[in-house]
């Protein structure tokens, strides 16, 4: 048995699955820990039935690159399965098998085998999955490691200092064996970003411009939480003389989504239903990736690097985010989970009554009822609330389940 942290939040929710027939898929970004998960559902299956008979492939490995596509996958298989026992077909990045999803619906329809497979590109969902296996699997989406988890891997203090310390190395859950010091933990994390770069983008999405795409992830890395369009991208990379067209930022911005690299949130009015098409955020699955790539400046991208955490939490939580729109006015965020809703505006500071009236005053043109939010980095200055709007400091809101 493997040595590892278990991750609860996401093994309760897919051990009910166990022996249904269903595919598990866990999506997520490359080196969030997915693997892992899985490690925890093969040891779940042993401790339920001792003689199971689990086939695990994983793709990264050496041994295992001789499958290359569904009739590769098809010929392992063969003498694997076993009569009169319970069979687990276990399959790390399965889109790098090409087709698989031919042998995963023969082997579904056929119930020889309780399948579970892990992907690092959203397209195995959009297309080989939903195109031949829809209503036949079911998603669980695994994210970096939440602040929770963080001080569980990393043995820390519930502190403003570990905070920080997930603010600037994020939450990649191998860094629990680097540590903090030197150099070591963003010469870890840039050979992360290199290899979903080349293999979860360039490769899958068949990149030509790999120098665009870098600058691309520049820019998204200075304007985390900044509102733009991928016209207003192309004019500032034209400035910068990098002619590039609206459509092809747009694409290779839709290739960076694929590989759960970054997310885009779009905007939605508040109060209303309607969901804009012009205009979104964007925010980094990993802040230690992003910081990497960028550098860490505290001072500069405190606010961004606080909204990026809060993003993150709310989606580990599983909230459905919006940037909210209230006529001319902005809501930081809109989460959305069971048919409530909360609202959120982040703010470094409450110094003085101008960042008051911005903050708490957008809030208050909120009619209804849902709880809103005021969150920052300092101690609370106004009480718990101000006219019924919570105002919480950052490690509190990241310790409150939601």
């Amino acid at each position: 048995m493997l040595n590892y942290i278990k991750r609860p939040y996401y093994s309760t929710r897919i051990i009910p699955f166990i022996d249904k027939q269903i595919i598990k898929v866990l999506t997520g970004q490359r080196r969030v820990g997915k693997s892992f998960v899985l490690y925890q559902l093969m040891d779940e299956i042993k401790k339920r039935n001792k003689k199971a008979n689990i086939v695990y492939i994983n793709r990264e490995l050496e041994e295992f690159l001789f499958i290359q596509d569904n009739k590769d996958l098809n010929n392992y298989l063969k003498d694997k399965w076993q009569e009169g026992k319970s069979n687990y077909l276990i399959i790390d990045e399965v889109q790098e098998i090409r087709n698989f999803q031919l042998t995963l619906r023969s082997a579904l329809a056929k119930d020889t085998w309780d399948i579970y497979c892990t992907g690092s590109n959203a397209n195995m969902l959009s297309g080989e999955l939903t195109t031949t296996l829809a209503g036949r699997y079911v998603e669980f989406h695994i994210h970096a490691l939440s602040f929770r988890e963080f001080l569980v891997f990393h043995k820390l203090d519930n502190s403003f200092e570990s905070l920080m310390n997930y603010m600037q190395f994020g939450g990649m859950p191998y860094l629990s064996n680097i540590g903090f010091q030197n150099h070591l933990p963003y010469e870890y994390l840039r050979n992360v970003y290199s290899t979903i770069l080349l293999k979860d983008v360039v490769a899958r999405e068949n990149i030509r411009n790999v120098s665009f795409l870098e600058n691309l992830v520049l820019f998204l890395c200075d304007n985390v939480g900044s509102l733009f369009s991928a016209s207003n991208i192309s004019k500032f990379l034209k400035s910068q003389r990098i002619d590039i067209s609206p459509q092809l930022t747009i694409n290779y911005l839709k290739a960076l989504t694929n590989s759960y690299f970054v997310y885009k949130v779009s905007r939605t009015e508040v109060g209303g239903l309607k969901i804009f098409e012009i205009g979104e955020k964007y925010y980094f699955e990993d802040l230690g990736l992003r910081n990497a790539i960028r550098g860490f400046n505290q001072r500069a991208d405190i606010h961004k690097l606080m909204e990026n955490v809060i993003y993150l939490h709310l989606i580990q939580e599983g909230f459905q985010v919006y940037v909210g729109k209230l006529g001319h006015n902005e809501i930081d965020f809109v989460a959305e989970k069971n048919g409530q809703k909360m609202y959120i505006q982040v703010a470094f500071t409450l110094t003085g009554p101008d960042a008051e009236k911005r903050e708490f005053g957008n809030l208050l043109l909120i009619k209804d009822n849902y709880p809103k939010y005021v969150i920052t980095l300092n101690d609370i200055q106004l009480g718990n609330s101000y006219k019924g709007i919570i105002q919480m400091n950052l490690l509190d809101f990241l310790n409150e389940p939601k």
